[in-house]
């Protein structure tokens, strides 16, 4: 996010750091790579700059996340989760031991490597996107993401910024964007490094554990809908009929 903020001129130092709590595919868990939430991040970001607030902004936030995912697997081989790339599982109580086989093998240097000729690819999927007008904007709600942003109180540059992580990251059916966004959004107001790396503890996992139970333990997007979306105009049907309310109530509703 850090790259792709300062490509566009507009570095965001606080909204960059929270991204953290995302790296290792969403607090640890083995999800879509923390590029990709970074990446549709720094999109909603330019987003808003062009478009302010509203439909057409979440719209466009939306679609540039879907090119962002297109993107990263045509250069990752069609790899999106954290898991299959580093190969490690992160999960559980003690995180000592892969984090070490992880340096052991490199890791940190291939994903910086990844990182590096990711970043210009992201930029360019995200401003070739926001450069488009010809696509259809439908009626509010359209994005879960930027819905539960604004019951939590956020700005509205946070709200289009959380807008491209809805439907599992830009409608890709991964794990769920209001997960991802609860967790960013509480991050922005909390001292990362008090948590360190173990996730599994504090009010992270307390978010996590909330988000669970609301979601009848299922992570992903497709899983808990029962689908992928089709296009935006799709995800905001779901959301006029009502789709993922309990989630959104439940993580708004949550206090660190």
């Amino acid at each position: 996010m850090s790259v792709v903020d300062d490509s566009f001129g507009h570095p965001l130092k606080q909204e960059e750091k929270a991204t953290a709590i995302l790296a290792g595919g969403i607090a640890t868990q083995g999800y879509q790579c923390g590029m990709l939430w970074g990446a549709a991040l720094a999109a909603g970001a330019q987003a808003y700059r062009l478009y302010g607030y509203g439909a057409k902004a979440e719209t466009a936030t939306i679609i540039a996340s879907q090119r962002v995912v297109e993107g990263f697997c045509a250069h990752s081989k069609n790899e999106i989760n954290c898991l299959e790339i580093t190969e490690l599982n992160f999960k559980g109580n003690n995180q000592l031991l892969p984090i070490l086989k992880f340096f052991a093998k490199g890791g940190p240097i291939g994903c910086f490597r990844m990182a590096a000729k990711y970043a210009p690819i992201a930029y360019g999927e995200i401003e070739s996107a926001l450069s488009e007008e010809h696509y259809e904007i439908p009626s509010p709600p359209v994005s879960c993401t930027a819905m539960l942003a604004n019951k939590m109180g956020v700005s509205e540059m946070h709200a289009v910024m959380a807008a491209g992580l809805a439907g599992g990251i830009g409608l890709s059916g991964g794990a769920c964007g209001l997960l991802g966004t609860a967790l960013w959004i509480h991050g922005m107001n909390q001292p990362y490094e008090s948590e360190g790396l173990n996730f599994a503890e504090g009010w992270v996992g307390n978010i996590i554990e909330r988000f669970l139970v609301s979601s009848d333990y299922e992570f992903e997007c497709s899983e808990i809908v029962g689908r992928k979306f089709e296009n935006v105009s799709d995800h905001a049907d779901h959301l006029c009929a009502g789709g993922c309310s309990k989630i959104i109530d439940a993580l708004a509703a949550f206090e660190v």
